[in-house]
């Protein structure tokens, strides 16, 4: 073979090796995230609101806030430990439906408030996944939810008002126990909606003695704090990215992009002695995705610390929501007689091998 034969070679091999690096991480960022904005469909479902937003639904809860560091992660171990007798791992989406998993963390967190507060007489099951996947792929974008055709066809994805849509117009069903999440079914009931193929409803109607009536826009720091501090997650949908290994005091560094949704469900505060205002984002890639300092101690592993100005522009794509197991009422939540630690503590924990 020739040197310039050779070299031909060489460099088709370089191009296919290539190739096949780029459609495995392509492959892989697709089962990462899977969320696809839809400003009309929001614009469409914020129409159906008598309060589309926060600050208009939820006024008291606004004026009512102290700024007080707020950790509503707490609720959910609790309620996990209590109904499953183990502890919490935050679970890992298998294929691009972490708008579903946002949302099903939204809805538990909200109920595990409700619950430790006394508004719901047992600790909350884990909503199950699949199921707002595809309630809000089909059913909720008006489409055919019987189960007789893939109307939602099957490629990945969904937006975080389509998911508002579902749990508030029909609701959520639960796992049956703490670790029942197929991503198999979630991609069939992706395409045929929830109850998956030839599901004929039945859990559509099942789904509806379980609905989640408050939801609201969050577009602004104030109004992402204040919920959180009376007990209301925020489910954020964003393009916003990240480092993957937090740094001191459990911030990630906004890096890229990422058309992912999340939860915002822990608020800590400047003038109580953090470094800066930050928002806790909750994800859905498991209990080692995420590595570095954690703070506080008790910290879900699955999840890092975002700073006020890139939740402020997380929040401004307009496609995420407060998350409320009752209507949104001022709340002076305990904290588990939370004391703030100095500023400078972070712990450093070894994350568990993969």
């Amino acid at each position: 073979m020739t040197r310039r034969a050779q070299v031909i070679v060489a460099l088709v091999l370089a191009g296919a090796a290539a190739a096949a690096w780029w459609g495995s991480s392509f492959q892989k960022a697709k089962d990462h995230f899977g969320y696809t904005p839809n400003p009309a469909g929001v614009r469409e479902f914020l129409a159906e609101l008598d309060q589309p937003t926060f600050r208009g639904a939820a006024p008291e809860v606004i004026e009512g806030a102290k700024g007080r560091d707020t950790f509503l992660y707490r609720s959910a171990a609790k309620a996990h430990q209590s109904l499953y007798g183990i502890p919490w791992a935050v679970g890992r989406q298998g294929i691009g439906d972490c708008v579903s998993w946002g949302w099903a963390h939204g809805v538990w967190i909200a109920q595990s408030v409700d619950w430790e507060t006394g508004r719901l007489a047992k600790p909350p099951p884990f909503p199950l996944t699949e199921s707002i996947y595809g309630g809000s792929r089909v059913e909720a974008r008006g489409k055919d939810g019987s189960g007789r055709s893939p109307v939602g066809g099957y490629s990945d994805g969904s937006y975080g008002a389509a998911a508002a849509r579902w749990v508030r117009d029909w609701g959520v069903i639960y796992r049956t126990s703490a670790t029942d999440y197929s991503p198999d079914r979630a991609k069939q009931w992706g395409a045929y909606g929830n109850g998956g193929k030839g599901d004929g409803g039945k859990l559509d109607e099942a789904a509806k003695s379980n609905p989640v009536r408050y939801v609201a826009l969050v577009t602004t720091w104030d109004e992402a704090a204040a919920a959180i501090e009376s007990g209301y997650p925020v489910a954020v949908c964003s393009m916003q990215g990240f480092e993957m290994a937090r740094g001191p005091g459990g911030y990630a560094e906004a890096r890229g992009q990422w058309a992912h949704c999340m939860l915002f469900c822990a608020v800590r505060y400047a003038k109580n002695g953090s470094p800066e205002d930050g928002l806790f984002c909750l994800n859905s890639w498991g209990q080692s995705a995420h590595t570095g300092p954690v703070w506080p101690d008790d910290m879900p592993r699955g999840g890092f610390w975002v700073r006020r100005p890139v939740a402020e522009r997380m929040l401004r794509g307009e496609d995420s929501f407060a998350v409320g197991g009752t209507r949104f009422v001022y709340r002076d939540l305990d904290n588990h007689g939370w004391q703030q630690l100095p500023p400078d503590i972070s712990v450093l924990v070894q994350e568990p091998t993969r």
